[in-house]
């Protein structure tokens, strides 16, 4: 669902003048607050094990629980791009990174509690310190290596994975 119908009044004042400014704001006409939803920043990792296969995670909690995923989460505030990814390797793996490489970015829309948040996915070679005693946690239920010709993109459950993992296989 799109974040201009869901909200119907103004956070500020309560009015239900809270109209469509743009495509990405609305605008109280009773007290001129402008809410604007710009594109949220989140990070995933791209780790090979030293066979070269990839670390898959499968998700534990939704949205698209039970499929495959990249480690990754959203970037806190206050917070860059790089040690989010950092963080969040740690937090969902247990793992160390030791070395990381900016690949690209890829748009999406990530489905949550029926509302569609803009966000954009900033995705990173990772190196870890030791990818042998990886403990799964937070909301990676599991993980494991897959060697890229067993790879297919449909498995991953979101859109912009699905879009990142094609695009790495095509660059290797």
């Amino acid at each position: 669902m799109h974040f201009s119908t869901l909200f119907s009044y103004c956070p500020v004042c309560g009015s239900s003048h809270f109209n469509l400014n743009n495509i990405k704001s609305k605008r109280c006409d009773a007290c001129g607050f402008v809410y604007y939803v710009n594109p949220s920043a989140a990070v995933a990792g791209f780790i090979l094990n030293e066979d070269g296969d990839l670390l898959v995670c499968r998700r534990g909690k939704q949205p698209a629980k039970g499929t495959w995923d990249l480690p990754g989460g959203f970037v806190d505030e206050n917070e860059t791009a790089e040690q989010a990814a950092i963080r969040e390797i740690h937090e969902e793996l247990n793992g160390e990174v030791v070395q990381l490489k900016y690949l690209f970015s890829v748009p999406n829309l990530y489905e949550y509690s029926g509302l569609s948040i803009p966000t954009l996915d900033l995705f990173f070679d990772c190196r870890l310190k030791d990818v042998t005693n990886l403990l799964p946690a937070d909301d990676v239920d599991d993980y494991f290596f897959v060697p890229f010709n067993k790879i297919n993109p449909e498995n991953f459950g979101l859109n912009s994975i699905r879009h990142a993992i094609i695009k790495f296989l095509e660059q290797r």
